[in-house]
């Protein structure tokens, strides 16, 4: 039967609607991407994405999030490649130094889980969480052998933290939970949280659990023993938490141009103005002295506070002003770090006796580095995000 030109008109009309809604050019391979790659995400990522050179590149990429037939894997990559090529404008500015690196990587288990925030527990082995598939992982890092345990489905944990009574703790960034994971039985013990979404969290040498709510503006403890809950309202946005050495607990805020010291016993907090308005602050450590070290996200810079005089001095990261410094960590007083607006993501090193920058690119770095952690051999641990692996840099 003929179609009538009303009928026609309404025809192209929604398929303009999916168009633009979708975010994708049409092309074969279109109706592939819609169906498979916007289950778990929307199409914006793939147009904010920097993309890549080649569709192996892009069948690389995607096959660590799902599992396709040859054929519609193919179709997919040839799509990718043809309307998403790389932009070379996002690759980094590698600086060369001395300093010495390897680089191991190992992909999860589990396609699509979004694995993060990888933590080295005291038997050696490393733990990371697959966000979107709400899990836990371990790694033998000798044999690289892998085990994945199922939280809450709700949880979708962000962060997980490791406790010296070899549990594993994580927090429920879905369902306003701090959770408590015995590796030996594999049960899972949850404690509810007024914040609707705890975000990062450390121990304290108190025994007590400190974690941030970002979307909540809260700060929260948790005492493993009584299982009581404490939360406080905060400045906006709070992210990285971390424990100095004189037992302050400090915190970044992603939202406001500022850092917190929070008193552990009190949760009393005091702020620290960043300068510029548009600084926002995602994670951050301390050195030996006491200083604290932080990445300025938005503005490409990483910075240094000193406590006791209020003073901050920041430098420019090698990639500029759009280099987006994320994950932070300070090794025998040497800062590392990465640029995650860069593609490769690449990692930094920062001596500030010589003031003097070195940087790699991360082998399969599109994911972004999101949090690190350093290990009792001084190493690093990485991640990246949207190819699901989690790194070791071994640092010579």
């Amino acid at each position: 039967m003929a179609r009538t030109v009303p009928a026609l008109l309404l025809l192209l009309t929604l398929s303009c609607l999916a168009t633009a809604q979708s975010g994708l050019p049409e092309g074969a391979g279109r109706d592939l991407v819609l169906a498979h790659c916007t289950s778990c995400h929307g199409t914006a990522q793939i147009d904010r994405s920097a993309g890549f050179g080649s569709a192996a590149e892009w069948q690389g990429l995607f096959s660590t999030m799902i599992k396709l037939p040859r054929a519609q894997s193919e179709t997919v990559a040839a799509y990718l490649a043809e309307h998403f090529p790389e932009d070379a404008s996002r690759r980094p500015t590698l600086v060369a130094g001395d300093t010495q690196i390897d680089i191991i990587e190992w992909m999860v288990p589990t396609l699509g889980q979004r694995s993060r925030d990888p933590v080295e527990a005291k038997d050696g082995s490393i733990w990371w969480t697959g966000m979107w598939a709400s899990l836990a992982g371990r790694l033998d890092p000798k044999t690289g052998e892998m085990e994945e345990f199922l939280l809450p489905p709700a949880a979708r944990p962000h962060t997980v933290v490791p406790a010296d009574d070899g549990s594993i703790w994580y927090t429920g960034n879905s369902n306003a939970t701090i959770g408590r994971l015995d590796p030996e039985t594999g049960l899972v013990t949850e404690f509810k949280t007024k914040a609707r979404d705890p975000h990062s969290a450390t121990f304290h040498p108190n025994g007590n659990l400190y974690f941030t709510a970002q979307g909540a503006g809260m700060l929260g403890r948790v005492n493993p023993l009584s299982g009581e809950v404490t939360e406080i309202d905060t400045e906006p946005r709070p992210y990285g938490i971390q424990v100095a050495p004189d037992g302050m607990v400090w915190v970044a805020y992603n939202g406001i141009n500022k850092l917190g010291r929070l008193d552990p016993d009190s949760l009393e907090v005091s702020y620290f103005d960043v300068p510029d308005p548009r600084t926002r602050i995602r994670r951050l450590d301390i050195d030996s002295k006491g200083d604290v070290w932080f990445v300025n996200s938005t503005l490409g810079k990483i910075g240094r506070l000193n406590p006791e005089t209020g003073v901050i001095t920041q430098w420019d990261s090698p990639s500029g002003e759009s280099s987006h410094p994320y994950a932070l960590a300070v090794i025998d007083d040497v800062i590392w770090y990465n640029e995650s607006g860069m593609r490769p993501d690449a990692l930094v090193r920062f001596d500030p006796t010589a003031e003097r920058f070195q940087s790699w690119a991360i082998p399969s770095g599109v994911g972004i580095v999101r949090n690190v952690w350093v290990t009792e051999a001084g190493d690093l641990l990485i991640h990246q995000t949207s190819s699901n692996r989690i790194g070791l840099v071994k640092i010579k």
